[in-house]
């Protein structure tokens, strides 16, 4: 698996921009109290949330550029759970308008950034400003997938889903071995352990589980020993794992 280029990822975050603005003019009047496809949350909680997550990871850039360090979120989770739910009751016009000037923010953001500067250390995770990027990738592109408007994770393309490959070995549980055998492309092998499950299928909805997401495409099997089995279970996501020491 490779690593975008920072010119490479700043495009994949044009064209996620683009995609989820354009699931956001899908929504109906109204639409914002249906229910996203995660549990709990209504299309507002998540359109509330991604405004919320852009703004947040656009002001680690801003910051960061000026050698300065701030959490993600004011007053932390608790902070980032009360502004969703504060926001999740507004009507579609506003939650389009804070959408897209979050989005403008972000990409602003990242679009002024000289080429030496993508590695500037960063409070997020402990990481750096490409860190940031990748995490507004991941959030762009699968959030709007949770949108439910039309845009699956079937819209994956290649160079995102493996990247959420790399991201997400860190869900498999350390007993297990798992080899991913999309189809048309290499097989791939996530995890040390003894325990050996192979999961083929469409390259979109490998990514899909193993992001926590329906594959939209129905494809997968799972199979150990040469005999089909259940999909093996999965750790949390890493952003709910301990931050590295």
């Amino acid at each position: 698996m490779t690593s975008p280029s920072p010119a490479e990822l700043l495009a994949e975050l044009h064209k996620a921009a683009d995609t989820l603005s354009a699931g956001l003019d899908r929504i109906p009047a109204g639409g914002v109290k249906a229910p996203s496809t995660l549990p709990g949350w209504s299309r507002g909680h998540l359109l509330a949330h991604i405004a919320g997550i852009c703004n947040a990871l656009a002001r680690q850039v801003e910051h960061g550029r000026r050698g300065e360090t701030l959490e993600l979120y004011d007053g932390g989770v608790d902070g980032r759970n009360r502004a969703i739910d504060l926001a999740a009751g507004h009507s579609l016009e506003q939650h389009r308008e804070d959408v897209a000037a979050a989005l403008q923010r972000a990409l602003a953001a990242f679009d002024a950034l000289g080429e030496d500067e993508w590695q500037t250390r960063i409070a997020f995770r402990d990481g750096v400003i490409f860190d940031a990027g990748l995490a507004l990738w991941r959030e762009l592109v699968i959030h709007t997938a949770d949108l439910d408007t039309g845009a699956g994770p079937e819209t994956w393309n290649r160079a995102f889903c493996s990247h959420l490959f790399d991201f997400l070995a860190a869900r498999v549980p350390a007993e297990t071995r798992l080899v991913l055998q999309p189809v048309a492309l290499p097989p791939l092998t996530l995890g040390t352990g003894g325990s050996t499950v192979v999961v083929s299928g469409m390259v979109t909805d490998i990514a899909a589980w193993l992001a926590g997401r329906q594959p939209s495409l129905d494809s997968l099997r799972a199979t150990a020993a040469g005999d089909g089995t259940d999909l093996p279970g999965l750790l949390p996501w890493p952003s709910a794992m301990p931050d590295p020491k």
